[in-house]
């Protein structure tokens, strides 16, 4: 019996507008390399997955001058993004199969702007759902305070009971045609895989993550980042001048 490959797919179409930055923010430059250089040395790291996808805005002119070492059999790109987060994870699922991937391979989609990311969680996250009749992702509990704004914000119209509450991260894994008829389904109106699943009334796994897997998405939050990823050498992809 044939043994499921497993696939990294990164969408890269967006511009992170709210990260207030002058360029897409994957292309901001942290501790020497493009944000996304990080994250994709660390999948790179992961010797179970059989490769991993990029997907970009078709207009997208940046990708290689800054980041040429994404290249080989392991290391695919496309230009075929979309609108939204649904729209472009979708397109690199029509393209993964377009490469010979199997309906019921699976699929680690993951956020490019977590350029934190550990080839243990990634293992982690694989060790617990490749066994799994749903897959799952990587998360958290919550462990602050929770607090609903009203409709004049910023006051607080009531506190939320945090109990049984995780937060999402990624890698989300799921098989390729599950995902894919779940995407289609639930419209462009999802954020997260997960949530495409649980629309058709799946229960993905939560495996948990790591508070340092942020999301880099406000201006503040590059500060931080940089921070953590001059702390942690041995992934780090190699600093290239000029990133700007």
């Amino acid at each position: 019996m044939r043994e499921p490959d497993l696939y990294a797919l990164v969408p890269c179409a967006g511009h992170g507008s709210r990260s207030g930055a002058a360029l897409p923010k994957q292309y901001v430059e942290l501790a020497g390399a493009p944000l996304v250089a990080h994250t994709l040395a660390a999948l790179d790291a992961v010797t179970r997955l059989r490769a991993t996808l990029v997907v970009l805005a078709p207009d997208d002119d940046r990708f290689e001058t800054l980041l040429p070492q994404h290249s080989g059999p392991r290391r695919w790109t496309v230009r075929c993004g979309g609108a939204t987060r649904a729209a472009s994870v979708s397109a690199g699922l029509d393209e993964l199969r377009h490469r010979g991937a199997a309906r019921d391979d699976w699929v680690l989609v993951h956020d490019a702007a977590r350029c934190l990311l550990r080839p243990a969680w990634v293992d982690r996250l694989i060790d617990a759902c490749l066994d799994d009749p749903v897959g799952g992702l990587l998360a958290l509990p919550v462990a602050d305070t929770l607090k609903q704004s009203g409709d004049v914000a910023p006051r607080v119209a009531a506190t939320v009971d945090r109990q049984g509450k995780w937060s999402a991260q990624t890698p989300q894994m799921f098989r390729l045609a599950v995902l894919a008829d779940a995407l289609q389904r639930a419209g462009a109106a999802v954020t997260d895989e997960s949530s495409a699943l649980e629309a058709c009334g799946m229960a993905p796994r939560l495996v948990r993550g790591a508070l340092e897997n942020l999301k880099v998405t406000w201006p503040e939050d590059f500060d931080l980042a940089a921070r953590l990823l001059a702390s942690v050498s041995d992934l780090r992809p190699e600093p290239r001048p000029g990133l700007g």
